[in-house]
């Protein structure tokens, strides 16, 4: 059983997901504070983390970003149903997606399998491989990143992201494919979330490469990588 930790001071929805997840195969365990929730998803005992904005005392966002300084678990906000600033925060701070509640309990599960096939996206018949374009270096047995020597730390969406465009680099990458096969899902007309990953690989991975820009956006359709020669 994949074991999911829920950081939520509602008692209520907390036993909702756990009536949800646990006949699709998730052991849930639950956390109501900020605190004791930064503790347990350190722990190295779970496949995923699914954390509410709104929290008494330490919000979600401060969660998270103790979380991520030091981790990498997969992380799946939940946010206020049309509240795009807590989105578009949670996206920058390094939440692997969001999910507006009320939410569709099968949205959810969705959601969570999305997130935790990308996280185990190296399978035993792959062949690691080292991906060389211009100063960044991006090994598949590890899913480490280099850029220019220096080890760079990505989410695992981020990194899967920047896989997937520099295979592809000097071609351009549409939107609805990065969408569904970055994040699981297809493109609806308002998501943005794959527009903030770009972002955020823009910030960590250096704007330019080589006089040209790194990720370029191409208007209406998606993004291309520099080639970097």
């Amino acid at each position: 059983m994949e074991r999911v930790l829920v950081i939520d001071d509602d008692v209520g929805l907390c036993e909702l997901v756990q009536e949800y997840l646990g006949p699709e195969g998730y052991e849930v365990e639950v956390s109501h504070n900020g605190e004791s929730g930064i503790n347990r998803a350190l722990a190295n005992e779970h496949a995923l983390v699914i954390l509410d904005v709104m929290l008494p005392g330490m919000n979600g966002f401060d969660v998270l970003r103790q979380i991520r300084s030091k981790s990498r678990i997969p992380v799946l906000m939940l946010t206020a149903r049309g509240d795009d600033i807590d989105r578009i925060v949670g996206l920058e701070i390094g939440a692997d997606d969001y999910l507006p509640k009320p939410f569709n309990p099968r949205e959810l599960v969705a959601r969570i399998r999305a997130i935790l096939r990308r996280t185990q996206s190296l399978g035993p018949k792959e062949t690691p491989e080292t991906l060389v374009v211009g100063d960044i270096e991006l090994d598949t047995a590890t899913r480490t990143v280099h850029r220019a020597g220096e080890r760079i730390e990505l989410t695992v969406v981020e990194y899967d992201l920047l896989e997937k465009l520099l295979r592809v680099a000097g071609q351009i990458v549409k939107r609805e494919e990065l969408v569904r096969d970055v994040l699981g899902r297809e493109l609806s007309p308002f998501d943005r979330s794959i527009d903030m990953h770009v972002s955020n690989l823009r910030k960590k991975l250096g704007h330019q490469l080589n006089g040209f820009e790194r990720i370029k956006t191409i208007r209406g359709v998606g993004y291309i990588y520099a080639a970097g020669k």
